[in-house]
């Protein structure tokens, strides 16, 4: 833009913002004329004046960190409310000692046959029976409007497996599978509301896992995945509030093994009261209180360096933290332990930065 450009510019929107103020301040110093030009007449002195209408008082501009509605309070449940929103979240899992079962976390061990699509070369020297991870992932979701949303995640998954079960043969073995890291494996998915009033939002949500992950580096499963969830929130009180979900994670073409599929579904479920401690106009403080639970429903495993059956596997999840809401900026800050013997993880701990819009 050249200086003429410029200096032309500025003037006009000089002159734009002077006339009106102009105008308003000519309306207020002159009287008003009647339709011939002429000044109204005055009243005489001492004659009753005319009544002055009262002036309408402004409405107050709404606060620009207060949300339009509110938003979810848990930390490991999905959410079930339909409102435009970005996540940054991290995951630390430690101690996982069985990875592939079902085909849930990563592909079939690389040291069952050369054909599977897991970490590891052949042999027991590549079984792992303790990994640590962490993922970060940003979640987008957009509301179509107030019932439907469309959502999609972009995970990054680190993986350091610590012990393998070669390490524990005599001799010991080799072993090839290292830390890794990298692209995990992409989902998408829609949410449709059910219902949706202040108190109770109840959805329908489906999601599709895609196979982007490296299976052969522990980042992914090797094979697609659909999920369909039904998502509840429910306002108990001005402070008190429970979420809960219950759905299925169906894998799509798995791996084999022995004539049979490696890969299983999975039946999950969840539960999720929060309180608010602090409750005002600006911010929102409230301890979450979560139980998480998975079901596996058939696919195998090598737990220990025995091949079997995962079908019947249970493991279930407490999860304790809180979430502190500002406006339309929320962070959650959790911790969750496995109550089972049977585990995806021990312990894993999760950060979370949310925005709605």
């Amino acid at each position: 833009m050249t200086r003429t450009t410029m200096r032309s510019t500025i003037l006009i929107l000089m002159l734009a913002m002077a006339v009106p103020a102009l105008a308003a301040a000519e309306d207020t110093a002159t009287p008003a004329t009647d339709v011939q030009g002429a000044r109204p007449a005055q009243a005489p002195p001492g004659a009753p004046q005319a009544p002055v209408p009262p002036a309408t008082e402004r409405p107050k501009p709404p606060t620009p960190l207060e949300p339009r509605r509110r938003g979810s309070l848990v930390g490991y449940i999905a959410d079930a409310t339909i409102e435009s929103q970005v996540r940054v979240r991290f995951d630390a899992g430690f101690h996982n000692n069985v990875p592939d079962r079902a085909e849930f976390f990563y592909g079939q061990c690389g040291c069952n046959f050369s054909g599977a699509p897991g970490p590891g070369g052949i042999g027991a020297g590549d079984l792992v029976t303790d990994l640590n991870f962490q993922q970060l992932t940003v979640d987008g979701q957009y509301a179509v409007n107030s019932r439907v949303a469309v959502f999609a995640a972009l995970p990054f998954r680190f993986v350091q497996p610590q012990s393998f079960l070669g390490e524990t043969l005599k001799p010991a073995l080799p072993h090839s599978f290292q830390n890794e890291s990298g692209l995990s494996d992409i989902r998408a998915g829609a949410k449709v509301a059910i219902v949706s009033t202040d108190a109770t939002v109840l959805t329908a949500q489906g999601q599709w896992y895609f196979q982007s992950g490296d299976s052969r580096k522990g980042l992914g499963t090797n094979h697609a995945s659909i999920e369909p969830a039904l998502l509840l929130y429910q306002r108990l009180s001005d402070r008190l509030a429970l979420e809960s979900q219950i759905g299925a994670w169906h894998p799509i073409d798995g791996s084999q093994f022995g004539g049979k599929s490696y890969a299983g579904d999975v039946f999950f479920y969840g539960i999720g009261p929060s309180f608010e401690l602090v409750s005002n106009d600006h911010v929102r403080f409230a301890p979450v209180l979560e139980l998480v639970g998975w079901h596996v429903l058939g696919g195998q495993q090598q737990a220990a360096g025995t091949l079997g059956s995962a079908e019947g596997t249970n493991i279930v999840n407490l999860k304790i933290g809180a979430r502190t809401t500002i406006g339309r900026y929320s962070w959650y800050v959790g911790y969750g332990r496995a109550l089972t013997d049977a585990v995806w993880y021990s312990d894993i701990v999760r950060v979370e930065y949310r925005y709605s819009f």
